[in-house]
């Protein structure tokens, strides 16, 4: 549950559909708005509705602040997975799960970040200039980022202190939940529960010897995710928290 890295892919994606939405809006506009784009439009609206104020404060945890843009960011990253997964994100029903969804990924993110601070885990400089190229790489040049993050109010310091926080975050969740070694039993038995659930359809499961890995992955990040949620429960009770939204 890498939760900072999946928002720092997302908003990389974001500011990449930015730019071509720039570079597309002359033609646009020669262009006759469908019967869909209407509904898209429709959409996004009510998306956008389910924002707030970047300056709000929505919550805090052990007296940190969590504001508006902060949120509005894990927000939209949620909102991107329900529709590609097929969901619907701008019912009422799906706008409160959402935004509790939301809360819930800031405070736990917050939690384990202090938690990371406390114990002194860093980010080296190497580090974070290896993953600063990565974004470089994504965008083509180092000059397209920089007038990307400038559409975002944001600029290449910005983007490294998240780098950074990623960073220390993924160290401290590594450390938390180390990934232990996974039997071939247990890889035979997890195989056999997916076959008899997929006796009956039509598309043949591949052998064991060709999915072994992939379920040893499954299993190890079913087992980090059970570790993580056990850990954060242990420090919000210790913790203070209060929702503003």
């Amino acid at each position: 549950m890498n939760l900072k890295k999946i928002f720092l892919s997302f908003f990389a994606g974001a500011l990449a559909l930015s730019l071509a939405a720039c570079n597309g809006d002359e033609k646009a506009q020669k262009e006759e708005v469908s019967e869909e784009q209407v509904n898209v439009e429709e959409i996004q609206a009510k998306l956008a509705e389910q924002q707030v104020d970047k300056n709000d404060i929505v919550a805090v945890v052990n007296d940190e602040e969590i504001n508006g843009e902060q949120y509005n960011a894990v927000l939209m990253s949620i909102q991107t997975q329900m529709q590609q997964s097929g969901q619907d994100p701008s019912s009422e029903e799906a706008a409160e799960q959402i935004k509790d969804q939301t809360l819930d990924t800031l405070v736990n993110q917050t939690l384990l970040l202090q938690q990371a601070k406390i114990e002194e885990i860093k980010a080296s400089q190497d580090e974070i200039e290896e993953e600063y190229k990565a974004f470089v790489q994504q965008f083509g040049d180092e000059k397209t980022l920089i007038e990307a993050l400038k559409q975002e109010n944001m600029d290449t310091e910005n983007l490294k202190e998240q780098i950074s926080e990623s960073i220390i975050f993924r160290k401290y969740q590594e450390q938390v939940t180390p990934i232990e070694e996974v039997s071939d039993e247990t890889v035979k038995e997890y195989y056999e529960q997916i076959a008899a659930q997929t006796e009956d359809g039509e598309q043949e499961l591949p052998p064991l010897e060709e999915l072994s890995e992939n379920i040893k992955q499954i299993i190890q990040q079913e087992e980090q995710q059970k570790k993580l949620s056990a850990h954060l429960e242990t420090l919000k009770e210790d913790a203070k928290i209060e929702l503003k939204i």
